[in-house]
């Protein structure tokens, strides 16, 4: 198992395109300032020894250190001792809906992501219960399996969009089967379904599929995420916004939220309603529910130990600040003649 124990300093890497945006302004601005001097032919020979090839090479090598240090701050560890544990919890699937009404801005930052915050939370208060994550549209797909990976849940987390699954829709009725599936079918306690949807477009035989899992010994929570007079569906293109969704009248199509269906299925699947809306703390709300779960004992292999990796990215980092230190922004004295890259 392979984790980073201070990720928040990844967020530092961000800085390397800003770095180089930084870098390309600066050697546009010199190339200007010396165009104003003269001709370019009489400036390379008032400068030969200049080298623009190594002035670039000394620059990378800065950001690849600095690269380097982050990675190494943000301590990669490789797990190291695998042991077989014994806990006491419930097993916990979370559906949740990555249709493309789901990107409305009616619940801020967006629906979906609030979703995963939700879920991100709901991870972070989990202690002795494993989960599992489906995503869902027209279609449902595993995400992850079961697990008392914490921080792996997390990362799946992360990686949830709606691209994930391509066909649209809102199949809750095959997100519950799935979980059905996933879950162990020989137990019939300790199982719960938390599905999170904005219910809209849904497929008909959720309510049955609901009143199967129950028979199944699967208790479902319904998280309805979305406001009472919704919001439209935002298009992006290359990662930008590029507009809103229009029906065949070129109108703005505005994502309601379907709360009776929801509170329907809640009903069926024997579990509680919540609406996500505002600064409410739901999560506690449904932990509350959680508890209430029979619990049981079950054996995971996990890693206890962990063995540091930073030292590694430290020594490649000096080693390169080493390299870019020995390196003259002149050209050698063996090839100031040469002109094999046209300098």
């Amino acid at each position: 198992m392979f984790k980073f124990e201070n990720e928040i300093y990844l967020y530092a890497l961000l800085l390397i395109p800003i770095l180089f945006a930084v870098y390309w302004l600066s050697m546009r601005w010199r190339k200007r300032a010396i165009e104003r001097l003269g001709e370019q032919s009489l400036i390379s020979q008032l400068m030969p020894d200049f080298s623009l090839r190594k002035h670039r090479t000394k620059f990378l090598l800065y950001a690849l250190a600095f690269a380097s240090i982050i990675i190494g701050l943000a301590n990669p560890q490789i797990g190291t001792k695998l042991e077989k544990i014994k806990r006491q919890g419930i097993d916990i699937i979370v559906a949740v809906d990555v249709s493309r009404s789901m990107l409305a801005e009616d619940i801020q930052p967006s629906r979906l992501e609030r979703s995963k915050q939700l879920i991100s939370r709901l991870i972070s208060n989990m202690k002795n219960d494993r989960i599992g994550i489906i995503v869902f549209a027209g279609n449902a797909f595993l995400q992850m399996p079961l697990t008392i990976d914490y921080a792996a849940a997390k990362l799946f987390l992360r990686t949830i969009h709606p691209d994930a699954v391509p066909t649209q829709g809102t199949a809750i009725g095959e997100a519950i089967e799935l979980a059905m599936e996933t879950h162990d079918q020989e137990q019939k306690t300790h199982k719960a379904l938390i599905l999170i949807s904005d219910g809209e477009n849904h497929e008909e035989g959720a309510k049955k599929m609901a009143e199967r899992a129950v028979s199944e010994g699967i208790i479902i929570h319904t998280l309805g995420i979305g406001s009472d007079d919704g919001g439209p569906i935002p298009i992006y293109n290359n990662g930008r916004k590029a507009g809103h969704k229009r029906d065949n009248r070129g109108e703005v199509v505005v994502s309601k939220l379907n709360q009776d269906m929801l509170r329907e299925l809640a009903a069926s699947g024997k579990g509680q309603y919540f609406h996500i809306k505002g600064a409410r703390n739901e999560i506690a709300e449904v932990l509350d529910q959680l508890e209430n779960i029979e619990k049981k004992d079950f054996e995971d292999r996990v890693f206890t130990d962990y063995a540091d990796q930073f030292q590694y990215f430290m020594a490649i980092a000096l080693l390169l600040l080493l390299a870019e230190f020995f390196i003259s922004e002149r050209k050698s004295g063996w090839f100031r003649n040469w002109s094999l890259f046209g300098e």
